[in-house]
């Protein structure tokens, strides 16, 4: 018995040995050598010094881009995690029906989520609001002036949320399935009751969709985050105009390859943690107070 008990946790550890040994390889490992590196003065050619908490200090008391990509970074999250999670949802609804090609119109609208992070489509948007873009061309026609998208911060920054809720096909689709979930005898009820449109979506739909707006809300709050190449690829690197598009990751990244400052780069990777921590912990109190789970009988 002992040796067939053996034999059996030998099988287990050998399938799940991928998942481990990745863990520890690309993920543990290399955080805790980050946590060691962000007391140090490292720059990726000499040995690190350890200097205490002096990488911490310096990015709130000595460096004002740190503060600016903070403060970008916020108003890029912000703005872009609600008005994503608003379009998804207001397309998620008008896919939810019985039409035959709504397969068709969710994979369409998906293909965004899957190469919205990509190089390919940052160029083009770079070129869609440059200034003989599109985007441009079409506010001519209105009769409006151009718009400098890469001569003025807010408008530069402006672009990158576009382009962050053009990618809400992810959200969409699981917006889409909480939508499939709800009993259409509710809607059925209400309507003989002489509920509207809006009556419905606010009494039915969005309490109903509660737990599914918490999901989709702490997952894109970390995806805007991580946001890098958009930026990078927009701003050529630099984060500019006026450092308006000098998000977070990418100054992270600046420090860390551009001037060799991997100490203070790992300072930062763990304060934004910090920071996605603390945010994620409140969104997740505050849910008491607006996610409905119909198991426990109400709010």
């Amino acid at each position: 018995m002992k040796s067939l008990s053996f034999r059996n946790n030998l099988v287990g550890y050998t399938f799940i040995s991928p998942f481990v040994i990745g863990f520890l390889i690309f993920t543990l490992i290399p955080a805790a050598a980050s946590l060691y590196f962000s007391f140090t003065d490292y720059d990726l050619l000499s040995s690190p010094s350890w200097i205490g908490l002096e990488n911490y200090t310096s990015m709130f008391t000595s460096d004002d881009r740190y503060l600016q990509s903070l403060k970008v970074t916020m108003l890029y999250v912000f703005l872009g995690v609600p008005l994503r999670l608003i379009f998804a949802l207001f397309v998620a609804m008008i896919l939810n029906t019985t039409s035959k090609a709504v397969g068709l119109y969710r994979t369409v609208y998906y293909l965004p989520s899957i190469i919205g992070g990509s190089v390919a489509v940052s160029i083009m948007w770079r070129n869609l609001f440059g200034d003989q873009g599109i985007i441009n061309v079409m506010l001519n026609s209105l009769g409006v002036d151009s718009v400098r998208w890469f001569g003025d911060p807010n408008a530069a920054l402006f672009m990158l949320v576009t382009l962050s809720v053009w990618q809400f096909g992810s959200s969409m689709l699981i917006f889409l399935a909480g939508l499939k979930n709800i009993p259409n005898e509710l809607y059925e009820a209400s309507g003989v009751d002489g509920a509207g449109f809006f009556t419905k979506f606010f009494r039915i739909t969005l309490p109903m969709l509660t737990p599914i707006i918490l999901f989709n809300l702490i997952m894109q709050l970390i995806s805007a985050f991580m946001t890098f190449v958009p930026a990078y690829i927009i701003s050529k690197g630099e984060g500019g105009p006026l450092d308006g598009t000098l998000l977070y990751s990418l100054y992270l990244f600046r420090q860390a390859f551009v001037f060799f400052d991997m100490g203070y780069a790992s300072a930062m990777a763990w304060v934004m943690l910090i920071i996605v921590g603390v945010l994620t912990a409140v969104v997740f109190a505050t849910s008491k107070l607006w996610v409905h789970y119909e198991s426990e009988g109400g709010r």
